[in-house]
């Protein structure tokens, strides 16, 4: 297969024009820094080693319940997904690993997919299972459930299908595979909440009992959809019991869309921190619940104050932290690769702007009960444009200054629509 990557010159071109006013800016944000002993450099260091995972069937147009509306060259496949990927990381240079969803990403020859990533500077982070849909010739349906199915055969089948997935995900290699469900109910009554829970953890402890030593699973939960009355897994409480009746090897997944309204995430996010249970994240904004919007696109604010958490984890040394960052997001009216582009520079953007907070200013606030010293503390560091940070970070790492500028210049979908003829299905396997 042939690996399509933006030519290297047309980056080079695109920076030459920018770097002088990026420099202008950089230099004049680092005094700003340095009045607050802060050293722009270091930051800047902090900034190159970010990375944030994408998301394969990220790459592929999203859709709701009633349409699809597919765009140009979609990746029909996890090689031309991988494609798509490399650009992002080309242009970016924070999203060197893919995580992979199986059966969608499955191949005949998974030694040679890993090889085709390395060919472009790709690794592979979690894998994904997929239980909450039926796949052709499936012997059990999950119309009802797959882990927590009152079918044992149906349940047997979900445990068979994750432990092969952590197979794959060896021979890639991973290191951890996040398991999701859309078990639940949508009738009161019509299941038995503890028995429920019960057969969740029989079928858990199978597959917690397949993984390699160096391995962890990742629990997802989700409140609703598409089990609208109860879901099996629906909180982070349920989460985190859950994680601990398993063992150590099981921890705790916090997708930013699947919280009741109002809820604190910041708080859970420390909370799992300091019980040593948080696996990472699948970063995405929402308005209305599990929309799977652009990072960042509605509550920057929100997503910095989580980061505040984690970074505060780094500083302090927390032992047994070591999260995984990952997108998850659907693009229904977007260009794939420029959403993921730009929402790796906002995850990337309150990372950085978390890396300012004055943390001796803020833990003496909270010692002394400041309210109003300790927002301001957070705000400064929120406040502050770290556009020439991010900028710089990019061009130091060969990446582009503006990578959606980059991209749209080199007419990447157009370049390779005759390669990619529509195959008049979803190539993310959404939909």
């Amino acid at each position: 297969m042939t690996e399509l990557r933006i030519n290297a010159d047309l980056v080079a071109e695109h920076n030459q024009a920018q770097i002088a006013h990026v420099q202008e800016d950089y230099d004049a944000l680092a005094n700003q820094l340095a009045r607050r002993d802060i050293d722009i450099n270091a930051i800047t260091e902090q900034a190159m080693a970010f990375e944030v995972a994408v998301p394969s069937w990220g790459t592929g147009t999203g859709g709701t319940r009633f349409a699809r509306f597919p765009g140009l060259a979609e990746p029909r496949n996890i090689f031309e997904k991988l494609q798509d990927c490399a650009v992002i990381n080309q242009l970016t240079r924070c999203t060197r690993e893919v995580s992979p969803h199986f059966p969608w990403d499955k191949v005949d020859d998974f030694t040679e997919l890993r090889q085709y990533a390395d060919n472009l500077g790709l690794g592979f982070t979690c894998v994904n299972s997929n239980t909450f849909q039926d796949q052709a010739g499936q012997a059990h349906s999950y119309k009802y459930g797959s882990l927590t199915n009152t079918s044992k055969a149906a349940r047997e089948q979900a445990i068979a299908h994750n432990i092969e997935c952590i197979q794959w995900g060896q021979t890639l290699g991973a290191k951890a595979l996040t398991v999701w469900v859309g078990d639940g109910s949508n009738h009161p009554g019509q299941q038995h909440f503890q028995h429920a829970l019960e057969r969740y953890l029989d079928s858990m402890r199978t597959i917690y009992a397949a993984l390699p030593d160096d391995w962890q699973v990742f629990i997802e939960h989700k409140m609703f959809e598409p089990a609208f009355y109860s879901t099996v897994i629906q909180d982070w409480g349920t989460n985190v019991l859950c994680a601990m009746e398993l063992g150590e090897k099981a921890k705790s997944l916090v997708d930013l869309g699947h919280h009741a309204p109002n809820v604190n995430i910041e708080m859970i996010v420390s909370r799992l921190i300091q019980f040593k249970k948080l696996a990472g994240f699948h970063f995405n904004d929402s308005k209305y619940g599990d929309d799977d919007l652009d990072s960042g696109s509605l509550h920057p604010y929100q997503q910095f104050l989580i980061f505040n958490e984690l970074v505060d984890a780094e500083y302090r040394k927390q032992e047994g932290f070591a999260p995984c960052y990952m997108l998850d997001q659907s693009h229904n009216v977007t260009d794939p690769i420029e959403s993921l582009m730009n929402s790796a520079e906002e995850v990337q953007r309150s990372y950085v702007k978390a890396l300012l907070v004055d943390r001796s200013a803020l833990t003496a606030a909270q010692d002394g009960n400041d309210a109003l010293l300790a927002s301001r503390t957070l705000k400064t560091a929120f406040n502050t444009d770290v556009n020439p940070i991010l900028a710089m970070a990019r061009y130091r790492a060969q990446g582009a200054i503006d990578p959606v500028t980059a991209y749209r210049a080199a007419n990447y979908r157009t370049q390779i629509a005759d390669q990619r003829p529509s195959s008049g299905v979803s190539g993310s396997g959404i939909v």
